[in-house]
């Protein structure tokens, strides 16, 4: 599947506030704006249209946007986020995917869901049950995408924050996966590039038309891939990963 658009949003200065489950130290605001500079200028070098949206001082997480929605070629689904801060980041992305979209869904209360759970394989979706999806979300998500055609399964995560935290579709029926799923059952039929447990953040890596965005900083994972003849772009996300952000965090692709 290519990617002719990527929806980003520019990090707030109270993006140094951000959710975080890591203990690595307070993120450097001007770093982070460099770092995402060059994530929005990886998209447009492969011809992928940047729809940058302005930072909001209300939301500190509100750059990880692919949390607040999940989009396919035949619709939208706008989340219901797990946090309570984060709830309201759904309204700016709404108004921007109503431009693309007439068909819009939403998640709703009790449910909660969140973009970083839900991993796209072919014509398949995953969605992972953690602390910030619950079953609720879940199966209100399982329904929608049931009924546009799709197959639907879910994962039960016992450590990972966010399901794409250890998993990421290369395309091909190959996965790169890390940490407590790499023996889950749920992915026993796909061929599997094994990332090692002391590089385990490489594993959120996202392919973007025939090329792999990849962290910065894990030569073995990296030499893997090479290896495997996959054409790569390393990205400094040192300071998202002081908050629990990831390379697929930051956009919504579609």
């Amino acid at each position: 599947m290519r990617f002719k658009n990527a929806i980003l949003k520019r990090p707030a200065k109270s993006f140094v506030n951000g959710l975080t489950t890591q203990n690595l130290g307070k993120p450097e605001y001007e770093l982070a704006l460099k770092q995402h500079d060059e994530y929005i200028n990886a998209f447009k070098n492969l011809g992928v249209k940047a729809i940058i949206l302005e930072p909001d001082e209300k939301f500190p997480d509100s750059c990880f946007v692919e949390d607040t929605a999940i989009v396919t070629e035949k619709a939208a689904i706008i989340t219901n986020p797990g946090t309570d801060t984060r709830k309201g980041e759904i309204h700016a992305i709404e108004n921007v995917l109503k431009n693309f979209y007439s068909n819009l869904y939403h998640i709703k209360d009790p449910g909660t869901l969140e973009g970083g759970d839900v991993l796209r394989v072919d014509n398949k979706f995953y969605i992972g049950l953690s602390k910030r999806t619950n079953r609720e979300g879940a199966e209100q998500l399982k329904q929608i995408l049931e009924d546009l055609g799709y197959k639907v399964f879910f994962v039960q995560l016992k450590k990972y924050l966010h399901l794409k935290t250890g998993i990421a579709y290369l395309g091909n029926n190959t996965l790169l996966i890390a940490g407590e799923l790499k023996e889950n059952q749920a992915f026993i039929e796909y061929k599997k590039i094994f990332v090692p447990d002391e590089e385990e953040y490489v594993a959120n890596s996202i392919m973007v038309n025939e090329t792999l965005f990849i962290a910065k900083g894990f030569p073995k994972t990296k030499k893997r891939l090479e290896v495997e003849g996959y054409k790569l772009v390393e990205l400094d996300m040192s300071e998202f990963r002081k908050i629990d952000g990831g390379l697929s965090c930051l956009s919504l692709r579609f």
